[in-house]
């Protein structure tokens, strides 16, 4: 997995929402790059300097809030907000 720069573009949370936002639509890539680094057992240390280029022992809470925000999204997408694409 190559690393990340650092993105300003996102979020340390993601912004919620009960449907598909323009947010989801920009950060699709990451959350399926969350996804697949949990299927291989990432920590969340890894995944947050590799897919958000945070530096996970200078920034912890930031580290450990930005991924579980973006992994409890990237779930959401694929077990309820995939459903509003096929809706359309």
């Amino acid at each position: 997995m190559s690393h990340a720069e650092p993105n300003p573009e996102i979020a340390d949370e993601v912004p919620w929402s009960d449907s598909l936002t323009a947010y989801d639509n920009e950060h699709f890539t990451t959350y399926m790059r969350l996804l697949d680094a949990s299927a291989d057992d990432a920590s969340e240390e890894e995944m947050a300097q590799v897919v958000f280029g945070i530096d996970p022992v200078l920034e912890p809470d930031r580290a450990r809030r930005t991924v579980r925000s973006h992994l409890n999204r990237a779930n959401w997408m694929v077990t309820t907000g995939y459903k509003e694409l096929f809706a359309r």
